[in-house]
């Protein structure tokens, strides 16, 4: 899957990352209560740290559109915020 995320961008690189989650989620790639891919997948698809990819993740939380659980991941919410 090409990645829209890239250094030559003002954005920061976890929102970035999470701007192109929330493109898949809105798009359907990624389907209620589905789980996104794993922290070391993505770290390895955009090519950044752990820590990035948290920030990312936990913008999709404050978004409304991922709930995660430790132990077990992030899942796309059943019902998106309007």
């Amino acid at each position: 899957m090409a990645s829209t995320v890239g250094a030559k961008s003002a954005k920061p690189r976890y929102l970035q990352i999470a701007d192109d989650i929330e493109e898949q989620i809105r798009a359907g790639r990624l389907a209620p209560a589905q789980e996104i891919p794993s922290e070391t997948t993505l770290m390895q698809r955009y090519g950044v740290s752990s820590g990035t990819v948290r920030k990312a993740v936990a913008q999709l939380r404050t978004s409304g559109l991922v709930d995660t659980y430790q132990g077990k991941g992030s899942f796309v919410k059943s019902r998106p915020p309007v």
